[in-house]
């Protein structure tokens, strides 16, 4: 057959497929159509005039709405696969099923069962699959095919096969600001990690380029397909490292069908905060070890820095007073009997009471204990030292002390580089991302500010009158203050876990102690430099779960002469890591720049420009976090020129990124940076899917791999 032939053939199966998905979204737009029906008479129930009608329009509004957005973000590349099976049936898989007016089955959801053999059927194992067909597709537009013949014995003679393979396909193409899904070209041990059993906690392994994210995603999908009243109403939390990853990943599971998932970095995992930078290496290891919790928790009872430690009194004949030491042994019986802010409403009558034992006037007695209640409730110098003295507080209030305490309750737990490290941490009024499980961990330390008319209430309800201040301050403070009910979840998916610290991994703990869980990492890749500490507080986390555990195997990200690189520094950043196949080779070996400093910026320049010349998508410069500034300031014109291309970036923020070419600036800088700095290079040299440069003013990371 010649070329043109082949050319001719492979249009006409482009436009016999093109025929088939035309009618998919006629019965799409169809769809659509009864959905929008369905929300406009749901509006119209609620004009009829009583409670019932209100509730059957909320439902009828919500549930339209719902397959509204479902339909619209899967329309895009809507039918991917097609089976061609050993009896002669046609199936086609698509990212949600449709059906025709008569209700059979037009396209297959790719999570229902009958499309589980799309992914599972091999070469050496068919499963009854003769042809698998893979669209490419742009909107409604079919542009091209690409086909595996699985069982060549069984295949008819007429049975067209177009195409070199789907995967090859896709690992060419160039990337862009998104991570996409890969429902079309999923492969076997990628498969069977998606379907895994929903009970417990499954572990996806892997180094990297295997595909664990956008699988771990695909997972969240099929999950929410297969069980959708337990997921859906629980919740689902995705949990990443970084706003940048977050975004890089948000459009996967819409475009799967999936808009119910809540996303969030682990600077956002607490409602109300959302913290993008992180802290130094060694205040980040300092809050995030699990020495933390026991100085949380002495922050969390002491007296908040200014707090008054004397109470003086003049009634009637007698001058009552409550020092120091008084105010002390009140403060650890009101504790004792639970969180402080529960004890937020007996503070009061405990001050009360105190001083009740000190009169001794016969004026006082005479006049009796109800009398004395209500002269020093109603008088504002009680009030006010009430308020300064237990006042009901939020979790912001007290991390914003822990600078001013470290020195006190931090003795003993922390080093001295330790508390001085936490100290300049803290300069400042916004949280960090290593400060979000600190106030976590207090919001469960301090516990809730109880209801004033709350029936456990031991005290005189009118002690109560000054809550109305307290409660017009609090509702201007963080969402991180309100209900910790709404906290759990019916299953969280963690993504590059083995970055979690202690602190961390009880934040995450949590929100997961009744769900399922889907966790993906690589050891190789951590930046946490305990790792022990980190697994004993993930144990903890999964209150002892069973675990299924994946390993992929095949990276298909990097080609094989930049992934060879890398693996090298990978044996030089942990023992024995996990290397995976590389399976595609492109001739283009990374590229090494070594300059003097003064040339450093233009070096650095002319490899960006040769790189966004050479390729069509994204370009990453990646350089250790202190000289991000600089570098921001002497790249500013050329960042511009490109934003939606360009990026620059430090070595964390690139994890679980992916780019078509990078260039390292200094690498030496970032393996010198922290202690897990050459595990961080090695993060950053697999972002490169085609081309690597690495550009320094030294070269001694080099001579480590030889």
């Amino acid at each position: 057959m010649t070329a043109h032939d082949a050319g001719q053939l492979a249009q006409q199966e482009v436009a016999a497929e093109q025929a088939y998905v035309d009618n998919v979204y006629e019965r799409l737009e169809a769809s659509g159509q009864m959905a929008q029906a369905l929300v406009a008479e749901g509006y119209a129930r609620g004009h009829i005039g009583h409670e019932g009608g209100l509730v059957e329009r909320d439902a009828m509004v919500f549930q339209a709405s719902k397959r509204i957005a479902a339909l619209n973000a899967a329309h895009d590349g809507l039918v991917f696969g097609r089976l061609n099976l050993l009896d002669g049936e046609s199936r086609y898989i698509g990212r949600i099923g449709v059906r025709d007016e008569n209700r059979d089955v037009i396209v297959v959801d790719w999570r229902a069962p009958a499309a589980a053999v799309f992914y599972q059927a091999t070469a050496q194992d068919p499963a009854g699959v003769v042809r698998r067909r893979v669209l490419r597709c742009s909107g409604e537009k079919v542009i091209g095919v690409e086909d595996d013949l699985l069982d060549a014995d069984n295949a008819p003679d007429d049975l067209v096969i177009i195409g070199e393979g789907a995967l090859l396909a896709s690992l060419s193409r160039a990337r862009d600001s998104s991570m996409h899904s890969v429902v079309a070209t999923i492969q076997k041990e990628q498969d069977e990690a998606i379907r895994a059993p929903s009970r417990g906690a499954t572990t996806i392994g892997g180094g990297p380029g295997t595909g664990k994210t956008v699988v771990a995603l695909h997972r969240a999908a099929y999950l929410l397909y297969t069980d959708r009243r337990r997921f859906e109403s629980g919740g689902v939390l995705v949990v990443g490292p970084s706003t940048v990853f977050m975004n890089y990943i948000e459009r996967v599971l819409p475009s799967l069908g999936e808009t119910s998932v809540t996303l969030r970095s682990l600077g956002e995992v607490v409602d109300g905060l959302r913290a993008a930078r992180h802290d130094e290496p060694v205040a980040a290891a300092a809050k995030g070890s699990a020495r933390m919790t026991a100085f949380i928790n002495r922050a969390g009872a002491a007296a908040l820095p200014g707090a008054p430690t004397e109470f003086r009194y003049f009634y009637k004949d007698d001058v009552l007073r409550l020092n120091a030491d008084q105010l002390d042994r009140i403060r650890r019986q009101l504790l004792s009997g639970g969180k402080r802010n529960r004890a937020y409403a007996k503070a009061p009558a405990a001050l009360v009471d105190a001083l009740w034992r000190q009169v001794a006037g016969e004026r006082a007695l005479e006049k009796g204990e109800a009398e004395f209640v209500e002269t020093i409730t109603t008088d504002d110098r009680f009030v006010d030292f009430v308020e300064d003295w237990w006042p009901p507080v939020d979790p912001i209030e007290i991390w914003r002390t822990l600078p001013d305490v470290i020195d006190s309750l931090g003795r003993g737990t922390f080093t001295p580089d330790e508390v001085r490290a936490l100290k300049a941490s803290w300069l400042g009024d916004e949280p960090g991302i290593e400060d979000v499980p600190l106030i976590d961990e207090l919001r469960y330390v301090i516990g809730e500010v109880p209801d004033a008319a709350s029936d456990d209430d031991d005290g005189p309800k009118q002690l109560m009158s000054f809550e109305r201040r307290e409660r017009e301050e609090r509702d201007d403070r963080y969402r991180a203050t309100r209900s910790i009910d709404d906290d759990g979840f019916a299953h969280v998916l963690v993504d590059e876990a083995q970055d979690l610290s202690p602190m961390q991994w009880r934040m995450l703990g949590r929100r997961g102690r009744h769900a399922s869980w889907t966790i993906v990492g690589d050891e190789a890749q951590s930046s946490w430099p305990h790792p022990q500490e980190s697994a004993e507080a993930r144990k903890a986390a999964l209150e002892g779960k069973p675990e299924h555990a994946f390993r992929l195997s095949t990276n298909y990200r990097n080609s094989a002469e930049i992934y060879d690189l890398a693996a090298k520094v990978a044996v030089i950043a942990v023992p024995a890591p996990d290397l995976p196949d590389a399976v595609r080779r492109t001739g283009e070996l990374p590229q090494h720049v070594v300059v003097d400093a003064p040339g450093l910026t233009a070096a650095l320049r002319a490899s960006i420009d040769e790189l966004l010349e050479r390729v069509e998508g994204t370009v990453a410069v990646v350089a250790a976090r202190a000289d991000l500034e600089r570098l921001g300031a002497e790249l500013a014109d050329i960042l511009d020129e490109h934003p939606a291309r360009l990026r620059l970036l430090e070595g964390l923020d690139t994890k679980g990124l992916e780019f078509d070419a990078v260039v390292v600036c200094e690498p030496d800088a970032l393996t010198e940076e922290s202690s897990a700095g050459w595990r961080t290079l090695y993060v950053v040299l697999t972002r490169a899917t085609q081309l690597l440069t690495t550009v320094g003013t030294t070269d001694r990371w080099r001579t480590r791999l030889a």
